[in-house]
């Protein structure tokens, strides 16, 4: 495969520095990770278990996906609510798309208002904005809020999970399949740690979502003679210093289930856990993973969201470069106190990449070494569609070409 590369040195680090554990990849996030099902530890793992409790956790920086601690991950369990982590997700992309605007109003179906346990008790033909439904889901954990919001989005809720298997697959969750949206209990309806810390790191992607997430209380139907006081079932994000999403879970069967984000500094983390006991053990043992992370760790920042990270060259279209601009923060996972070390990171473009090409197609990767040690791979995608060129536009270009040789 013919490459473009840009080559880029992050200032030399005086304090910090990667062990050979800590040199994995975002798509192999695991070099951190307790291998809980050959009972070995690896080195930079806590030396104890921390969620003594849970069926199944993980700890992830939300940046570069490096995985911190594990314990059967990978076992598929009912995830309960978090299963609406995909459904917010999926709401957060029709309205960056433009397909859905938050001040357009979501009609209630009789399915939706049909719908049992955790609920914003909706009537049937009753009307909210899709804001509001999104707080009921986020705060509430509303069942019939997330049924509304499918319906709207995809017409029904059988086609919206469709998507959201979709969606699945092509995050990696392989211990995945939802039958629902909203995670009420259902034959097949599984997921594991692992790929739950998968879509809420996409989630945050969308950090606007922290707005909502993060809230402790708020009010729906604040103009109707009976408003309805919101209040997170995440208790979390009112007690834990950083704490501002993502979604709790409780079946029978499912047990006390929490996918949470917490960031200080720089540092963001997902911390997940599955089967605990109650919700005084689940919410300790999750800040527990926090503690612990917050206090080893911090992040080397090599993008911010925002800045300019170089320049596709599109052959035969319609524009023939296309700036590439970071849509969130790329940054390392580092052990703090380690000794000194350097980090650089070369952008690598695909050299042929020829119209017409899809917004979010992949063309290239950022790759960050510590010398010659790769630490982390980034995908690049397009920024944008790009039609093929027309055959005037085609002359002209060139013909500009030929006049700028002479």
């Amino acid at each position: 495969m013919h490459t473009t590369r840009y080559r880029r040195w992050v200032r030399p680090l005086t304090t910090l520095a990667l062990t050979a554990a800590l040199l994995a990849s975002a798509a192999a996030p695991s070099a951190l990770a307790e291998e809980s099902s050959a009972g070995r530890a690896k080195p930079n793992a806590p030396q104890t278990d921390l969620t003594g409790s849970a069926r199944s956790a993980i700890l992830m920086d939300a940046d570069s996906g490096t995985v911190i601690f594990e314990k059967n991950s990978t076992l598929a369990l009912p995830p309960a609510s978090i299963t609406k982590i995909m459904t917010m997700l999926l709401v957060m992309e029709a309205l960056d798309e433009g397909k859905i605007k938050l001040t357009d109003k979501v009609q209630t179906s009789e399915h939706a208002a049909s719908m049992g346990g955790s609920q914003i008790f909706l009537e049937p033909g009753e009307e909210m904005t899709v804001e509001d439904m999104l707080k009921g889901v986020a705060l509430a954990s509303g069942n019939d809020a997330s049924v509304a919001l499918a319906e709207k989005l995809a017409g029904s809720e059988e086609e919206f999970v469709k998507q959201m298997n979709e969606k699945a697959k092509e995050l990696g969750m392989t211990s995945t399949h939802f039958v629902n949206c909203n995670g009420l209990p259902a034959q097949g309806h599984v997921s594991s740690a692992r790929d739950i810390a998968l879509m809420s790191r996409e989630l945050l992607k969308h950090e606007e979502i922290t707005k909502y997430t993060g809230l402790y209380q708020d009010h729906l139907r604040k103009d109707k003679p009976k408003p309805f006081w919101l209040v997170n079932t995440n208790k979390l994000v009112r007690f834990y210093s950083g704490a501002d999403g993502l979604k709790t879970g409780y079946t029978g069967e499912a047990k006390f289930c929490l996918s949470a984000t917490a960031k200080r500094d720089n540092l963001r983390l997902i911390a997940v856990v599955m089967g605990e006991p109650n919700t005084k053990t689940r919410n300790a043992e999750v800040s527990k993973l926090f503690d612990y992370a917050f206090a080893q760790f911090t992040n080397v920042p090599i993008y911010k969201k925002g800045d300019t990270i170089g320049t596709l060259q599109v052959q035969k279209g319609s524009v023939a470069k296309l700036p590439i601009v970071a849509k969130h923060s790329y940054s390392v996972l580092v052990r703090k106190g380690d000794s000194k070390g350097d980090i650089r990171h070369e952008l690598v473009l695909d050299k042929k990449v020829t119209a017409p090409v899809e917004a979010g197609k992949q063309v290239g990767k950022l790759i960050v070494y510590r010398g010659n040690e790769v630490m982390n791979e980034f995908p690049i995608e397009a920024p944008a569609s790009v039609a093929r060129a027309g055959w005037w536009t085609l002359f002209k270009r060139s013909a500009g070409k030929l006049f700028l040789n002479d």
